[in-house]
């Protein structure tokens, strides 16, 4: 569904923002915590199978982490179960020693979307524990209306379930009043699929403009700083 030409759709009521390369930037952090997990299993840094490992990672953005160390090592499942646990442990010690910093104005701009009326959830596809963790590093906590990792939704991007979660955890009455923002193709494929009609991608995570159009982004935008913009007044032609 297209929004109206001059604005997003019509009585937004929620905002559900992506985090890592949307709200903050990681420094590189998550892709440390991987490499620290698969040698720590016995994968050469500098072997061809590290080089794939990597490359599905990467190509896996914004899906759930555990979801893809569990692939990684699907047919080794005492190792992909260990592979997730030591990833959690040292995607924390990370945090403590090194921690994430905000996009420039995200803290702004949650403020300024809850001030115009909207609600916000802020989602991530790292675990309850990291998430938490997170928003305490980043002194967050509170700032939203709700905060979601795959966990508490089943499944997680691309699929749509935290967006559904999210409206009725907030006891909404239309996931088209429901704004997803993200960085990746998956984050916009998480949007589409849950019904939203205004799917917004970003350009200061992982995914360019190009690839967040062609994955089926309403519109792209330069930073979670427009989005208060992109809900008061009109927008671009949708396309």
């Amino acid at each position: 569904m297209r929004p109206p030409d001059g604005g997003l759709a019509p009585d937004l009521e929620l905002a559900f923002l992506d985090m890592s390369g949307t709200v903050f930037h990681d420094d590189g952090i998550m892709e440390r915590a991987f490499e620290r997990t698969v040698t720590g299993l016995g994968v050469d840094p500098g072997s061809e199978r590290y080089g794939r490992m990597l490359h599905h990672l990467r190509g896996t953005l914004g899906r759930s982490r555990s979801e893809v160390l569990e692939q990684l090592f699907a047919t080794e499942p005492v190792r992909a179960r260990q592979a997730v646990r030591d990833f959690g442990r040292h995607l924390d010690e990370l945090l403590a020693t090194e921690g994430v910093h905000p996009v420039e104005g995200a803290e702004q701009a949650v403020t300024e979307l809850r001030e115009a009326g909207l609600r916000v959830c802020l989602a991530t596809g790292y675990d309850r524990h990291s998430l938490n963790t997170l928003l305490e590093r980043l002194g967050w906590t509170g700032l939203a209306d709700l905060s979601l990792c795959p966990s508490d939704a089943g499944r997680g991007r691309p699929w749509p379930d935290m967006v559904l979660t999210a409206v009725l955890a907030l006891d909404l009455g239309d996931v088209r009043r429901v704004m997803v923002v993200g960085d990746t193709a998956a984050d916009v494929q998480a949007g589409l699929r849950a019904g939203s009609a205004a799917v917004v991608g970003v350009r200061t995570g992982a995914h360019d403009a190009a690839s967040l159009r062609a994955a089926g982004a309403h519109v792209v935008v330069d930073s979670v700083r427009d989005l208060p913009g992109l809900v008061r007044g009109p927008v671009p032609r949708w396309g």
